[in-house]
């Protein structure tokens, strides 16, 4: 076996020319004998032979450092490499890569270069070939560098190359970050690379390594990442099958009734009334007068833990917010794959290590089909393991389903045995549902409907939002604006994929922050001649009784310090006295689970016998001008998409000019200001079709959300806009974003700033 010649091979004639110096020696034969003595140092093809095998993990034991039990464990990896039928080639001079010969190779029927690119074979019988019975599908099942298996679904991240060929991910993401940014197989440069952003972008270099491999410092994911344990040492593997019944949801968290937080259940939300006016004439009547109530709820606790990492040693929620129920959809469909993906682990990651003991959390990963990776489960450290664990070992591929994908999400959500008190859906995908949509019956717009579970189509409650998150220029922003909407959910628009963080953080800011449950506002006429007109909620569902005397609007949720505002209009009559208009109260439920009622003084108007000059409540005219920019997108979006460009632009030009003459803008009022700011922003986003295809419309939606939940969302690369978009973030929100691009630095003068919450000049 340790002959020069291998089985097969032809005997050089006795006048061929004698070989080149760069000629590749026999390849290296492994003796099964535990006694046969190891290579000299000194050996021509020892030091080839030493780096080859120290890299593949087999170890080297030349004179003076022989071990016989470590030996045995070298020959087991030895073994693993023989099964791939591999030959180890010595350098050429030059560029150092092997050069195939046809004078010394490997048998040809196992012969496999390993680490050169594909070359044409040199002229003579011996050239290094693939035999018809080599081992090509073993080898793409083996890591190139570890020789270790890659099967997916065990535990350990997979890497796809763009030129296709597959690695460990921290064999890979190892050899790269020591400059190496070639491919190990074939030397295809990289222009992507594991847990980098683009090499040929102009990305500057302190925002460069958004994944952690240029990072100054690793962060916490990473961190905890190395805590994970492998399938070897006996770590329970993920599902590979379901359950009929996704009732084995782990238990809740016990927690104890505290003084303190006692205390901080006697913070109650804050309701304010604001007339157009404080006074009409005794002689005159008018309609349409408009009443604005504004809601605000209680401030977080000093020790929320929004924002803060959650680590080993904490063993119990942060007090002053109600514990989350949380699943998460993820697309890792084929588009998904390379930066995305990647990416896409790092903000579950952050997700993930904020998450308290008394969350829980499920993840649903689609792409042709759905499955839950793990069932609900309480993020305590070894839950957080578990998770990471799982989201470490994706892989993308396949299509998109996303009905699927919401049917199982919302199927965890209803067989649980155990409930938190606030349940929500994150849903984030880049492409389009590819196997549930069809145009109606007048072969018109889609039916998007068929893209949520009947069970939240049939709450009207809307108690399991789905916040839904569009990334990239192809992904199908009306079919998630449908999805949201239609759960009380919100609809964010990820342009630049280097945000995608940022917007989960954003979310989940505000999904750790809930202080109110369940929220209704009543509102009473007082006076026999005051009748109610109409109510602008937004989408939050009102009813009015049919005598136009009282009406309702259901709040649902509140996250701490977020604000709504209410605007009513009543009729009122001719009065000599002063007049009362309305009585209003709201209930809801705090924190301890305990109803609370709260009710104000009554909203009433001074009736001088001639009119006084008087302006305008800010408050009302600032309210008038978000609802007038709301409808005026919405008319020039529905303009848009029947190809009147031209048409909707005119529509928000004209809004603009609108708001620049009212009352709140001509006093420098900040949220009408950022009101045009973001109408002259989608008139830019329209200003041909192909952007407002690729970006235009996608965000405008996310407008839409925003303004119609008064909720804060992601518009395009929201953390450097300047826009409305920030008006309505609550400082649970800030603080959650300023601690997601903590962990990105950026160049000094560049550090996108988080907008503190919307102005108020109550």
């Amino acid at each position: 076996r340790g002959s020069n010649q291998a089985k097969g091979q032809k005997k050089p004639h006795p006048n061929a020319p004698p070989p080149a110096p760069n000629v590749v020696p026999p390849p290296l034969q492994f003796h099964h004998s535990r006694n046969a003595p190891a290579p000299h140092p000194s050996h021509p093809h020892s030091g080839g032979i030493r780096a080859r095998a120290e890299r593949a993990g087999l170890g080297w034991f030349g004179p003076g450092n022989w071990d016989r039990g470590a030996m045995e464990s070298a020959w087991r990896k030895a073994k693993r490499a023989l099964a791939l039928r591999l030959c180890v080639l010595v350098p050429a001079e030059g560029d150092g890569r092997p050069a195939a010969s046809g004078a010394g190779g490997c048998r040809g029927e196992a012969a496999v270069t390993v680490g050169s690119a594909p070359e044409e074979p040199a002229a003579g019988g011996g050239a290094l070939r693939r035999s018809k019975s080599g081992s090509r599908s073993s080898s793409k099942r083996k890591c190139a560098i570890c020789f270790d298996s890659m099967r997916s679904g065990h535990g350990q991240a997979l890497f796809t190359a763009e030129c296709s060929h597959k690695f460990h991910f921290h064999c890979i993401s190892s050899n790269v970050k020591h400059g190496n940014h070639v491919c190990p197989v074939c030397r295809a440069k990289w222009k992507e690379i594991p847990l980098n952003r683009s090499l040929s972008s102009n990305i500057p270099d302190g925002r460069r390594g958004i994944n952690g491999v240029q990072l100054p410092q690793q962060d916490a994911y990473v961190a905890l990442l190395h805590q994970v344990p492998n399938r070897q040492r006996g770590v329970r593997r993920l599902h590979t099958f379901e359950p009929t019944d996704f009732n084995d949801d782990e238990s809740l968290q016990q927690t104890e009734a505290t003084d303190s937080l006692n205390s901080r259940s006697k913070k109650t939300a804050e309701i304010s009334t604001y007339p157009e006016f404080s006074s009409i004439p005794q002689s005159s009547s008018q309609d349409g007068f408009s009443v604005l109530i504004h809601l605000k709820a209680p401030s977080a606790s000093s020790d929320q833990a929004t924002g803060r990492l959650v680590n080993e040693s904490s063993v119990r929620s942060p007090s002053g917010r109600a514990p989350v129920d949380l699943v998460t959809v993820i697309d890792i469909s084929g588009s998904m794959a390379g930066t995305k993906l990647a990416l896409l682990k790092r903000a579950m990651g952050f997700v993930i290590q904020h998450l308290g003991p008394s969350d829980r959390l499920s993840v649903i990963a689609f792409s042709s089909s759905a499955r839950r990776l793990f069932h609900l489960q309480r993020m305590s450290h070894y839950g957080r393991q578990q998770a990471l664990q799982a989201i470490n070992s994706l892989g993308a591929g396949g299509g998109t389903n996303i009905a699927e994908a919401l049917k199982k999400a919302t199927k965890v959500i209803e067989d649980r045995s155990y409930k938190n008190s606030v349940c929500s859906i994150i849903l984030l995908s880049d492409g389009q549902d590819t196997y549930n949509l069809s145009s109606n019956a007048r072969g018109g717009s889609k039916d998007y409907s068929t893209l949520v579970p009947q069970s939240i189509l049939d709450d009207t409650r809307r108690m399991l939002p789905i916040h839904a998150f569009g990334f990239g220029a192809d992904h199908d922003s009306d079919s998630l604006h449908s999805v949201a909407e239609a759960s009380g959910g919100t609809f964010s628009f990820i342009e630049d994929e280097g945000v995608m963080q940022d917007a989960f953080a954003q979310c989940i800011g505000g999904l750790l922050s809930v202080v109110v449950q369940e929220m209704r506002l009543n509102m009473e006429c007082v006076h026999p001649g005051v009748q109610l007109c109409s109510i602008k909620s937004g989408s939050y569902p009102s009813m009015m009784a049919r005598d136009g005397r009282s009406c309702s609007v259901d709040i649902g949720h509140l996250y701490a310090d977020e604000e709504r505002d209410i605007l009513l209009s009543v009729n009122i009559p001719q009065s000599r006295e002063q007049t009362s208009l309305l009585k209003v109260a709201c209930s809801y439920r705090d924190l301890t689970n305990e109803t609370i009622k709260l009710k104000v003084d009554e909203v009433k108007i001074n009736r001088p016998m001639s009119a006084i000059s008087e302006n305008v409540s800010i408050e009302v005219d600032r309210e008038r001008n978000r609802i007038q920019a709301a409808d005026s997108i919405e008319s020039a979006r529905a303009a848009a998409e029947r190809g009147a460009l031209a048409e909707a632009v005119t529509i928000l030009e004209d809004c603009r000019r609108r708001l620049s003459e009212s009352f709140a803008s001509r006093s420098g009022d900040r949220l009408s200001l950022a009101l045009d700011a973001e109408l002259r922003e989608m008139q830019e986003r329209m200003a041909s079709r192909q952007l407002y295809e690729a970006s235009g419309r996608a965000y405008m939606l996310s407008g839409l959300s925003s303004h119609s939940w008064q909720r804060a969302t992601t518009r395009g690369d929201s953390t450097e806009s300047s826009t409305i978009v920030h008006s309505y973030q609550t400082p649970s929100m800030v603080q959650m974003l300023q601690h997601s691009q903590s962990h990105i630095p950026s160049p000094p003068g560049q550090q996108p700033q988080a907008r503190p919450p919307r102005p108020s000049a109550r």
